[in-house]
């Protein structure tokens, strides 16, 4: 296993490495191949490493007979993350993560949760397949509260004017979607579909629980009227954190203004 792991790994940064020397190259579709590339990677990385006990687990409270053991906090988010596709804020997170997943998850877990993990990816860059990151305002700031997942492409990871409702309707989409393919959902699902199937027109059908399908439908109607234009706008604010942003900064965001504009002087 841990040769295994070894192999991955190196083969994780090389191809990161490859990655950010296409995009700089302007080679759009070597990169698209790299990080189809990159991700079956980070996935074998994934199923390798969750398939012994996690060494590094954290106590779950409340289990009978003492703790019991679960995946790290920023496991966890990352998972949530990982369903939703789109930078979320820490609420929609947590509720994310109990509808869909076994064990328990707070706000409280995540208030230091991206500094600690900016203070790790800068003490050694690119030492984990993935960190939870910040998604970026089109100022290149941090977006106050907002989460997102490193490995993602830098326009996912960027937020314009038409992004807040952009991502709320893909978030209800996936998550209306999930619970269509669950035999049993569980009540923590249903009423986190309800609270956003009411925020989408068309979507909450009277009383009682909203229909995934019809969800979807509503939600992906209103997505056809902003999609393509916040698109082009998160391809532009994709374009201009790559060109006046540092690696850590990319993920992170620039502290200040004058930050970006002296990095921008220089390059």
């Amino acid at each position: 296993m841990p040769d295994d792991l070894d192999t991955l790994e190196r083969s994780i940064d090389v191809l990161r490495t490859r990655v950010r020397a296409a995009v700089r190259d302007r080679d759009l579709s070597l990169a698209r191949e790299l990080r189809g590339e990159l991700r079956k990677a980070e996935r074998a990385w994934d199923l390798q490493v969750s398939s012994p006990p996690e060494p590094r687990s954290e106590p779950i409270a409340g289990a009978r007979g003492g703790a019991r053991t679960g995946p790290p906090v920023r496991e966890r988010v990352r998972d949530a993350l990982g369903l939703l596709q789109v930078p979320a804020a820490g609420r929609l997170v947590v509720s994310v993560y109990e509808a869909f997943f076994s064990e328990p998850l707070r706000s409280s877990q995540l208030s230091t949760l991206r500094r600690d993990e900016e203070r790790t990816f800068r003490r050694s860059p690119y030492g984990r397949p993935h960190y939870v990151c910040a998604a970026l305002t089109d100022r290149l700031t941090p977006a106050r509260g907002l989460l997102a997942v490193s490995t993602w492409p830098q326009e996912r990871r960027v937020v314009g004017p038409r992004s807040p409702r952009v991502d709320f309707l893909l978030s209800t989409v996936r998550v209306a979607t999930r619970v269509g393919e669950l035999e049993e959902p569980s009540e923590k699902a249903w009423r986190l579909l309800s609270r956003m199937a009411r925020n989408v027109p068309g979507a909450a059908g009277g009383f009682g629980e909203p229909e995934p399908g019809v969800v979807v439908r509503a939600a992906r109607a209103e997505l056809a009227v902003h999609l393509e234009a916040d698109t082009r706008e998160r391809a532009e604010l994709a374009e201009r954190a790559g060109r006046q942003l540092d690696e850590a900064a990319r993920l992170f965001g620039a502290t200040t203004l004058s930050e970006i504009a002296r990095k921008a002087a220089c390059a």
